[in-house]
């Protein structure tokens, strides 16, 4: 509540929140009713049923005026300790966010012994102990199944980390450092440069160099092209170049697909892949089992 666009909001939600609790309070005091403590006459509201079930106006309970009071109270405090009026956000500083990292914090702290014991070891020797992998595949489930699948083959867009195809890398520390830092992944598109007829011929060249079907008359004009678009970030044996991030043609890998109409969408409108840094969330030593883990799964 504390990111409204207009200051309109803030001044909104204070008067709703601070009206409401007003409107409660005046209720209760307009109705005189409760202040009456001896009643000699119970007034008879004049509804009756089954003959002799009458309805009557008593007064309201004491310990209900005081609860009633007392909640309206509790309001008030709470919305001067809390955030609750507009961009107010409260003299104790509480946030949901603060609350979440105080908590993970917290749970870190009561795990920190767990990890201890894997804080110098090896990564390859971490992928061969049992407690880790049992750990690691517990973090990847929670972290990264959500894009490269519970088992690790990806999808459509997403690596799979079981085939020993690395965009990066798959050493160890090329695995722990994407994962730390994330990844940043461009495919430029070159729609401007090149005609929908010169990328159709260099998507034929591409997939002759993984041995897919391909038309013979049109492979030499896309090995132009590929030579003129393509060599500085794929290289000139189309092999890619894993500090950029680009992919190996040659090897009947594919991250999208290989068909002419796919690897033509990637060639005139590019691709723009990105993996979130996982720093944020996840502690060096999670980190160093989660990528033992990963490892693990192209190294059996």
């Amino acid at each position: 509540m504390s990111d409204f666009v207009s200051s309109f909001w803030s001044y909104y939600i204070a008067v709703i929140a601070l009206g409401g609790i007003a409107w409660c309070v005046y209720l209760l005091f307009s109705q005189r009713a409760w202040l009456k403590r001896n009643v000699e006459q119970v007034e008879n509201t004049g509804h009756v049923w089954d003959g002799d079930l009458t309805e009557l106006n008593n007064p309201v309970p004491r310990w209900w005026t005081v609860m009633y009071l007392g909640l309206c109270i509790f309001a008030l405090g709470y919305l001067v300790l809390y955030p609750g009026l507009g961009t107010w956000k409260g003299t104790l500083g509480f946030t949901a966010g603060k609350q979440v990292l105080q908590e993970q914090e917290a749970f870190n702290a009561r795990i920190q012994p767990v990890y201890e014991r894997f804080r110098d070891m090896p990564i390859p020797d971490i992928a061969r102990d049992a407690q880790a992998q049992d750990i690691g595949q517990r973090l990847f489930l929670n972290n990264c199944a959500q894009c490269h699948g519970s088992d690790a083959r990806g999808g459509r867009g997403f690596p799979n980390l079981t085939d020993g195809d690395w965009l990066y890398g798959g050493a160890p520390e090329q695995i722990q450092q994407t994962i730390t830092e994330g990844r940043h992944g461009v495919m430029p598109a070159w729609s401007a440069a090149i005609k929908p007829e010169e990328a159709s011929a260099i998507a034929q060249y591409v997939r002759s160099l993984s041995g897919l079907a391909h038309d013979p008359l049109r492979v030499n004009a896309g090995r132009r092209g590929f030579e003129t678009y393509c060599v500085a970030c794929h290289g000139a044996d189309a092999k890619g170049n894993q500090a950029l991030g680009a992919p190996n043609l040659t090897d009947d890998v594919w991250l999208y697909g290989s068909s002419e109409a796919t690897i033509v969408e990637t060639i005139l409108k590019g691709r723009d892949n990105q993996m979130p840094a996982q720093k944020e969330h996840l502690t060096p030593e999670q980190i160093r089992l989660l990528t033992a883990w990963v490892w693990s799964q192209s190294n059996r």
